[in-house]
This record gives C-alpha cells, structure tokens and sequence, in this order.
C-alpha cells in the first residue's frame, strides 16, 4: 500500500497557508514589520496549531532570510520593494514551512513570478527516486529564464517530526547529486531569485535562536532562568527573542541571550543578505512525496498555480 501524510503533516500545512494568507494583504507602506509577526504567528496558535515551527520570518528587499522583529521593532515598510513572509505550524512535531513574497508597488513582478514559477516547476519534477539535483534544476532554468539568477547558497530542506531542517537540502541550481527524494520523504521546497550575484552574507544581528539541549553549562540565575525558559518552551525548535521578554519577568533578557550565544549554549541565526545587495524574491511550500508525485501541504485558497 502505498504510503500517505501524515494527518498532522497536513494540518499543519493548512494552518500555515492560512496565516500566510491572512497577513499578505496587510503588507502595506508604513505598516510595521513587528505588527505582521505577531499577527502571523497568533493566527496559527488559534487556528489549532501545537507551535510556531519557527518564528515568522519578514525580510526586505536584499534581505534574503531570517529577520524577524526584535522587542519592540519599529521598522515599517517601504514605499516599494519586495517583502518575503515566511511561517510555520507545529502540530505534535509535524512542521510545515512555506513563504510568499509582496511587491509593495508593482514594480517587481518579474522577481515575484520568477520565483513562484520556480517553485511550480519544482513541483512538477518531484516523484519518488528523483534526484534533488534535478529539482535544482528544474529551479534554476525557470529563474534564469527571467533574467534573474537562484541564489545558489540558500536550499530547501528535509521535513521530520520534530526536525525542521532534516537531513537531505534541496538545491536551487542543477547540481550532480547522488542524494534522491524517496517515496514518504517531506520537504521544504524555496526557490529564491535575485538581480545579484546568488550568494549570501551574515549581518551582524541574529533575532532567531536555537537551543542547544545538550550543553551543561551554569550561568548567573537571570541567565539560567531564560535558558531554561527557552528549553521549556521550544525544545528542539527556532525561537524569537521578542518572545520571551513577556515570559522572564524583570530579566534583562537581551544581555542574557547575548551571554547564552556567545557561551554556544544557544545557536544564533543571522540576518542573511544577498551578496551584492541584489533583490530578493521567495517562495516556499512544503510537500509529502507520493507515489505519483507531491502532494503538497501548503496550498492556498487563494494562490495562483
């Protein structure tokens, strides 16, 4: 009998596509950045959700990846430019991933259809046995038909209970790969385009975390206190600083953080920006591989395929 999702895995599919289309339309001018995060990630809490898979990712024109409002953000929204919205459910440690991009004033259709189409043909390709090289493939030639390029240095990546980024990646260029996507397997497929050069570098500020759950080490107790909370709380899973500044009490929870980063307790997720500051546009859906092809977890109402 062939093998089917997981009921969760498609729950929680769901509910991340519903809260991604339910924040879009409010991405406008002037908005503030922190304002879509929470209401992103409050909208998957009621809608049934265990968790937030990881915290609700708003990054700017060549802002690529991982920004997410710190305490407190009073970062608005351009006048134009792309916007990338990037969320995630849990339910009982099956995860969706899946992302969208605005043009705030039209003038970037081309970097928004380059990467939506990229992520339709990369989902045409996928079946059991395929090569991940060849879904880079398929990723790189819609791109580039556009005049834009992938940017090589970001990939999709495996789905497992508990894990968001498991094992196998998915490239977004053709590559020679022995790695193949197998009957069963969950993915998060992410074409990314840019009018840069499609590598990627760290800024200086990371607003995501992840604990290290295996690190002993004892710190003064304010400090052990947001550990803990932070262990508690998330386990395995991305967090947001911002989101513990409600749960610590009169804990200076910013220089804890900062402590627990630089003692490797806790890992840092910078802010990442396209390598020449190009523009960047993604998309992203998560998918179960079937028999006949993806069955995908994270379509929208109201999306256009």
């Amino acid at each position: 009998m062939d093998p089917t999702p997981h009921p969760d895995f498609m729950k929680a599919g769901k509910i991340a596509a519903q809260a991604l289309s339910f924040v879009a339309p409010m991405v406008r001018p002037g908005v503030k950045v922190l304002k879509i995060c929470q209401l992103a990630e409050k909208k998957i809490l009621e809608s049934g959700a265990t968790g937030v898979a990881f915290p609700c990712n708003v990054s700017i024109n060549d802002e690529a990846a991982h920004y997410t409002s710190p305490h407190g953000d009073a970062k608005t929204f351009p006048d134009k430019g792309l916007v990338k919205i990037d969320v995630g459910a849990n339910v009982n440690g099956y995860l969706s991933d899946t992302a969208l991009t605005v043009d705030l004033d039209g003038s970037f259709e081309k970097y928004v259809e380059a990467s939506r189409e990229a992520l339709e043909s990369a989902i045409e390709v996928v079946a059991p046995d395929v090569s991940l090289g060849d879904v880079g493939s398929a990723i790189e030639r819609t791109i580039k038909r556009y005049g834009l390029r992938p940017i090589h240095q970001l990939s999709g990546h495996q789905l497992k209970q508990w894990n968001l980024h498991a094992g196998k990646n998915v490239p977004n260029v053709g590559m020679r790969l022995t790695g193949k996507m197998r009957l069963g397997e969950t993915f998060a497929v992410e074409p990314f385009a840019t009018d840069g050069n499609g590598t990627i570098k760290s800024g200086p500020m990371a607003y995501i975390f992840s604990n290290d759950l295996k690190s002993k080490k004892q710190f003064d107790t304010a400090t052990q206190r947001v550990r803990n909370i932070a262990r508690k709380r998330f386990g395995s899973l991305p967090w947001a600083g911002r989101w513990l500044h409600s749960k610590s009490g009169n804990i200076d929870v910013a220089a804890a953080i900062k402590t627990l980063q630089r003692a490797g307790v806790i890992h840092g997720y910078a802010v990442l920006y396209e390598g020449k500051n190009g523009m960047v546009s993604q998309f992203e859906h998560s998918l179960f591989v079937g028999s006949t092809g993806a069955i995908v977890s994270t379509r929208r109402a109201d999306e256009q395929i």
